[in-house]
């Protein structure tokens, strides 16, 4: 698919651990402890993954998304070590240790720490930016391909009953024990662990007791990396291949059963990893390995709904919307009439014959597509302050609702689209609604675990979705008796939906409901105490978000005519949030300045089909460092300059108007003096 971040070379393939089985035996006992101890070697690698990524929470407040990437990035120093240059096994551990932590230095360094104090939802972005080079830069170094691993331990086996247990699995299960308890003790007994503990604690408080807070999270971050990249060798080994594309999902595993346990709790990262693996090994020996998605994001959102902080996570969550701090340095471009009007005669240029060839049209399309997906991060980020990464289930709901109703129903696309908008509305509104309890990093990766659990069912539910085989020769549309065929008929088409799409959340923007919103996203606290009645208000805000997502999802497929689960995995998502804010989600044109620099941009740099994924990452990292509010932005500095040309602006309107509203505790009508001044009156 052209233009997008996950279109990574022999594509970013699931990792996937499958237990290792002997053949079936009459004893089904016997059966259920060899998944048993399958589960429990699974679950240790992926305990080693959360307890790193539990770390760098407790300590830096910040889910790191590249750790799945040292996981590969280990795995594969590890088998430069041991299968290439003949070394062994504790060696080649030993040199993954030593690369990864220096990653974990320099992801803190370059990701991390210039965010200190900034919205989590920078630091967020800037990981995923290093994600996306540390992907594409390992599979430079060492070729994409999948390659066999060579542990060099002798084949020796023990038979315990009906269990058959290898070298390498005692060496699995005996090192990661040991490790865990090496942990744990330094954590409780040593200088660093106890500089550790305080900073996880009370950031602030440790700071003024003397303890080198920005050291400690240095330490934390080299010895979450190496913990993932011990991990990638371990499973290599036990596996016998590896692939520098396998560290994706690993890492989205190591954060569900980080989740599971409690974010930031390392015993609860252990039995996290230990419960999502066996929960594993059990489903996929009774289903099949498709259910593998399914399993670990359902066990993730069940237990958040039953137990919101995780098995062992606190209770006590600090609340704060997770973008609303993130627009406070920024106010948004306005554009008068006119402007508008030029920009949309511009958009209109390449629906004339012969103007652009069909692959620059081609890419138009696929522009428009993803700007009506990132439209919808306008209402849910933009407006009501709340971060989706999850988006893809939506876009996957529309989508294959509409297949269904084009196809098997014989509706009109026009018809067919709306409807499919409402499907995705109302479900995801009601998957979400549970979600609306929990606080701090958890509703953000309840929405991952949403989306990703969406497209797992797709792809179990066969009988209905056509299972992974999705579902082929949807009709084109026919819009007033024209049958949509040409790549400048579909442009001409995905335009108009982009303008009706834009108009209605322009519009909603305008409504009393745009300035409860927004309310929320300023101050959600603030807003609850003024009687607005958040959940509710939110569970709207991924209602409308929802709809939008679905009807670019009906587009896409009769776009494509053709759907699968695998199109909306997690790596969509993240694209759709990247999208968003790289434009601004304050404004909707925000989202189709997004759409035009992230999947139009990707083609300046065809010419460098190997390296261009990786220089994106780089140039993503620097607009987040310089301008992590959006491209569509005015600094607060040049925003007051222009309030003073021009008093009236509706920038200042509506921050007033927000302020206004959130600031009923003060009295009717009461504007925070900072707010009336298109300052910085709400949280910074």
């Amino acid at each position: 698919m052209t233009g997008t971040v996950g279109s990574r070379s022999s594509g970013l393939s699931r990792f996937s651990i499958r237990p290792r089985l002997a053949p079936p035996r009459p004893d089904p006992w016997s059966l259920v402890f060899d998944l048993l101890i399958a589960g429990l070697i699974n679950g240790n690698a992926y305990a080693l993954v959360a307890l790193g990524l539990s770390l760098v929470i407790g300590v830096a407040n910040v889910v790191n998304f590249a750790h799945g990437s040292l996981f590969a990035a280990g795995a594969m120093v590890g088998w430069l070590v041991t299968s290439s240059l003949g070394m062994p096994l504790w060696l080649g551990a030993l040199a993954a240790i030593i690369v990864t932590a220096a990653l974990g230095w320099l992801i803190n360094l370059v990701a991390v720490r210039p965010f200190a104090g900034k919205a989590p939802i920078a630091a967020v972005l800037a990981t995923i930016a290093v994600m996306i080079i540390l992907d594409n830069l390992t599979q430079i170094v060492f070729g994409p391909e999948v390659r066999r691993f060579d542990s060099g331990l002798p084949d020796i086996t023990w038979q315990i009953g009906g269990i058959t247990l290898r070298l390498i699995d005692v060496v699995i299960l005996v090192t990661s024990v040991t490790l865990m308890l090496v942990l744990a003790g330094v954590l409780r007994y040593s200088k660093i662990g106890r500089a550790i503990r305080a900073t996880s604690q009370d950031r602030e408080a440790a700071a003024q007791m003397g303890v080198p807070v920005a050291r400690v999270q240095s330490i934390a971050f080299m010895v979450s990396a190496a913990l993932g990249g011990l991990a990638g060798v371990l499973v290599a080994a036990y596996f016998t291949t590896i692939a520098p594309t396998q560290g994706f999902q690993i890492g989205l595993a190591g954060i569900a059963a980080a989740a599971i346990g409690g974010l930031g709790s390392l015993l609860g990262a252990v039995i996290g990893g230990l419960v999502l693996g066996v929960a594993e090994a059990f489903g996929v020996g009774l289903w099949g390995d498709s259910a593998r998605q399914l399993i670990t994001f359902g066990a993730l959102l069940l237990v958040l709904w039953i137990r919101p902080e995780g098995i062992l996570g606190k209770k006590t969550v600090r609340r704060e919307p997770l973008t609303g701090t993130f627009f406070a340095q920024a106010r948004p471009v306005v554009m008068r009439r006119w402007q508008i009007a030029v920009l949309i005669a511009l958009a209109l240029i390449p629906t004339i014959p012969g103007v652009f060839d069909g692959y620059a049209v081609q890419i138009g399309v696929q522009i428009l597509a993803f700007a009506m997906i990132a439209l919808s991060m306008t209402v849910i980020g933009g407006a009501a302050g709340q971060l989706s990464l999850g988006q893809a289930g939506p876009v996957a709901l529309g989508a294959y609702a509409a297949a269904m109703l084009t196809k098997d129903a014989g509706l009109p696309f026009l018809v067919a689209a709306p409807l499919a908008g409402l499907v995705a509305a109302v479900l995801i509104a009601l998957l979400n609604a549970p979600s609306w309890k929990l606080s701090g990093h958890y509703p953000a990766i309840a929405t991952l675990a949403t989306g990703a659990a969406i497209s797992a069912v797709l792809l179990v539910a066969t009988p209905i979705t056509g299972g992974g085989s999705g579902i082929a020769q949807i009709p084109l549309p026919d819009i007033f008796g024209i049958q949509i065929s040409s790549t400048t008929q579909f442009y001409a088409l995905g335009l108009g939906i982009l303008l009706v799409l834009i108009l209605l959340v322009h519009r909603l923007g305008k409504s009393h409901l745009g300035l409860t919103w927004r309310a929320i996203r300023d101050d959600d606290v603030a807003a609850r105490s003024a009687g607005i009645a958040t959940p509710q208000y939110k569970s709207l805000a991924f209602a409308v978000g929802g709809f939008i997502a679905g009807v670019a999802g009906a587009f896409w497929a009769a776009q494509y005519g053709f759907v699968e689960p695998k199109i909306f995995n997690p790596n969509l998502s993240f694209q759709i949030v990247i999208i968003a804010v790289l434009g601004s989600m304050l404004r909707p044109f925000g989202a189709v300045l997004g759409s035009i620099v992230l999947v139009g941009g990707l083609e300046l740099f065809r010419v460098a089909s190997e390296t261009r994924l990786l220089i994106y990452g780089v140039v993503l990292l620097l607009l987040i460092w310089f301008r992590p509010q959006g491209i569509w932005t005015l600094p607060l500095p040049f925003a007051r300059l222009f309030r003073r040309k021009d008093a009236g602006t509706p920038v200042v309107a509506e921050q007033s108007a927000s302020a206004g509203l959130v600031g009923t505790l003060a009295g009717p009508g009461a504007v925070p003096e900072a707010d009336a001044a298109g300052g910085e009156g709400t949280r910074s």
